[in-house]
């Protein structure tokens, strides 16, 4: 099946070099298991400049994990994995990552421009950089989310989604070529969920930034989504919107009959066996893995 090219946002002061459109991601036959539980297997994926990659799943499908390999966090159990024509590393400048929320205690004295400086050079060994240097970086980064208002607030006032916002701040503070998205949306209002999905966008698009999204409800992000890479079962499916999200290719990779239905602007799936569901209740993996 062809793979159709993804929409190219402006790649300001990356020059027009030769490689240009190489992948900033590529798996060769990848697989990924936990002993005996594979969670994906067989996968050969490009991801390029630019593109936003959606990446879905039910709870335990190896979503996370995903994440995780290509940050140089979780070795392939099989296959290969490049990042920027490398292999993965901890540490990397070059990939901002958004992770899943975690609660903070209101006490907590870590401000928002705090968080932001730990983006830029929080990953750094020996010397930091000059203090007015990072200064204006972070408050560059703030304003450019609109999170300047709340610069000084720590981080533990601030609400589910004014946090989302510093987190991105701090993924974009390196100028990052790859933007790693875990679960952002979750516990957000619609307003916010649509000022995170708009902010991440925006920067695909000016600045050719490749994007994979791991969410749990594709209809926030299904207008900017170029493809989508659904895990369940072992196996996968990719391929744009309209391929992947159809009642033939999720009944072939669920293996029992699934509805995909189309309402309005909306997309939802009936009939999935229970992994589907997005339970609390599911089984943890070995050695306190998360997928």
């Amino acid at each position: 099946m062809p793979i159709p090219r993804p929409r190219q946002g402006r790649t300001e002061g990356r020059g027009a070099d030769a490689a240009a459109d190489d992948p900033v991601i590529s798996l060769r036959d990848a697989a990924l298991s936990y002993g005996e539980r594979v969670l994906w297997q067989g996968l050969d994926l490009d991801v390029r400049p630019g593109e936003f990659l959606a990446v879905l799943g039910p709870n335990g499908s190896g979503k996370t994990s995903f994440i995780r390999a290509v940050l140089g966090q979780q070795q392939l159990s099989a296959g290969k994995l490049a990042v920027l024509g490398r292999r993965p590393h901890r540490g990397s400048r070059h990939i901002g990552y958004i992770p899943q929320q975690a609660s903070l205690p209101a006490h907590a004295t870590l401000r928002s421009r705090d968080l932001i400086r730990l983006g830029i050079d929080g990953h750094l060994f020996g010397p930091r950089l000059r203090g007015g240097t990072v200064r204006h970086r972070v408050d560059d980064a703030l304003e450019s989310v609109g999170a300047a208002a709340y610069a000084d607030v720590p981080v533990g006032l601030l609400s589910g989604g004014e946090r989302q916002r510093v987190r991105v701040g701090q993924a974009l503070a390196t100028d990052p070529r790859i933007l790693l998205c875990d679960e952002p949306l979750l516990s957000l209002d619609l307003h916010h969920q649509r000022a995170v999905t708009g902010l991440v966008d925006g920067r695909r698009r000016s600045h050719g930034t490749a994007v994979v999204f791991v969410t749990h409800e594709i209809n926030p992000v299904l207008e900017l989504a170029d493809r989508v890479l659904y895990f369940a079962r072992g196996g996968y499916r990719a391929g744009t919107p309209e391929e992947v999200l159809t009642s033939a290719a999720l009944s072939q990779l669920y293996g029992t009959e699934v509805d995909v239905i189309r309402v309005r602007d909306r997309v939802m799936v009936v009939g999935a066996p229970d992994e589907m569901a997005d339970s609390s209740h599911h089984p943890e993996l070995p050695d306190g893995a998360r997928s």
